[in-house]
C-alpha cells in the first residue's frame, strides 16, 4: 500500500497463512486482469512472500504477486492506462499515483489501493519494447500469523 498518509507503516491486512494470503493476492491479480479486458496471455509467475517492514518475520509477513501481460495485439494496449485509471475506482481502488516514471522511455506508471482487500497495484506501461507489455506488482498489508503457525515463505 502507498504512503498516502505520510507514513512508512504498511497497513494490517489481517490473520492469514501464507498460503491462504498468496492465494488471496492471485484472486486480486486476476480482477485486475479482466479490468484490462483485452485479450492477451498473462506470465504464469505465483506469488512470493516478504517481510513486514521491521515486524517479528517469524510472525508477519506480506505477499507479493509480480507479473506481466502480454496483449494479442500490441496496439491494444494503447489508452489501457486511461481506462484503467478511470475503470479502477468503480471497482473499490483509489488511484494514488499516476504518471510516466523516470526512465529514459517515459513509461507510464499507475498506483492504486484497496483498502477494503488491503492491496496495492503498481502497474507500468511499457509501451517503447520490442513487445509492448503491461508489468504488475500486486501487494498486500501486512498479515500476521495464526497462533502456533509459523510465516510459510515460497
Amino acid at each position: 500500500m502507498s504512503a498516502a498518509n505520510n507514513s512508512d507503516e504498511i497497513p494490517t491486512a489481517g490473520t492469514s497463512t501464507s498460503r491462504d494470503a498468496a492465494d488471496t493476492a492471485e484472486k486480486v491479480s486476476s480482477e485486475i486482469y479482466d479490468l484490462i479486458g483485452i485479450k492477451g496471455k498473462a506470465s504464469d509467475t505465483g506469488p512470493g512472500v516478504k517481510e513486514c517492514g521491521d515486524k517479528d518475520p517469524e510472525k508477519y509477513f506480506q505477499i507479493f504477486h509480480k507479473w506481466s501481460f502480454s496483449p494479442a495485439s500490441a496496439s491494444q494496449l494503447s489508452g489501457v492506462m486511461e481506462r484503467l485509471k478511470s475503470e479502477l475506482p468503480e471497482h473499490g481502488w483509489k488511484v494514488v499515483d499516476h504518471g510516466p516514471d523516470t526512465s529514459k522511455n517515459q513509461n507510464l506508471s499507475l498506483t492504486a489501493d484497496n483498502d477494503a482487500k488491503k492491496h496495492s497495484v503498481n502497474i507500468a506501461h511499457f509501451a517503447k519494447r520490442s513487445s509492448p507489455k503491461l508489468s504488475l506488482m500486486v501487494v498486500s498489508g501486512c498479515y500476521q500469523v495464526p497462533d502456533g503457525e509459523k510465516v510459510e515463505r515460497f
